[in-house]
């Protein structure tokens, strides 16, 4: 991606956010794997991010969405839009209870059950089961009460 097309990118979020009158501080930084991570800082995070980070997630969609019409690239991206850390930490937070809850069931031999979570965030937990010898990981349920189940290997 051109250095002109990642301003372009921050040009459309700074505009997206203008028309909000939120004070929102921008930064887009270099891609990895196609993904283009773009950072936001807010005063008041919480009303970006909404409950379960919903409304991140309807952020993200409506920015990919302006910049599918906006940018013409010869290479398909992706955005990744984050507030104030919350994802870092979120996915972070995930890590440590998958690493955790794999550990309780390979001592217990006993299956468990995380609570419902979104098709990201089960990904996090299955991605950083994946490498275990000890443990596999399901996802089981329906949306919105999907979940995963880690199980002894046998």
């Amino acid at each position: 991606m051109t250095p002109q097309e990642l301003a372009k990118i921050k040009e459309i979020v700074q505009e997206f956010f203008g028309q909000t009158g939120l004070a929102i501080e921008v930064d887009v930084k270099s891609p990895v794997d196609a993904t283009v991570p773009i950072d936001l800082k807010a005063e008041d995070p919480q009303f970006l991010i909404g409950e379960g980070g919903q409304t991140l997630v309807e952020i993200q969609r409506l920015l990919k969405a302006i910049m599918r019409k906006k940018i013409v690239s010869l290479e398909p991206f992706y955005i990744d839009v984050d507030v104030n850390d919350y994802k870092k930490k979120k996915t972070e937070y995930l890590k440590e209870t998958a690493r955790t809850s794999a550990d309780e069931v390979a001592l217990t031999k006993k299956e468990k059950e995380l609570p419902a979570m979104s098709p990201y965030e089960r990904r996090i937990i299955h991605a950083e089961l994946a490498s275990r010898t000890d443990v596999v990981t399901e996802s089981i349920g329906e949306e919105p009460e999907r979940r995963v189940v880690i199980k002894p290997r046998v």
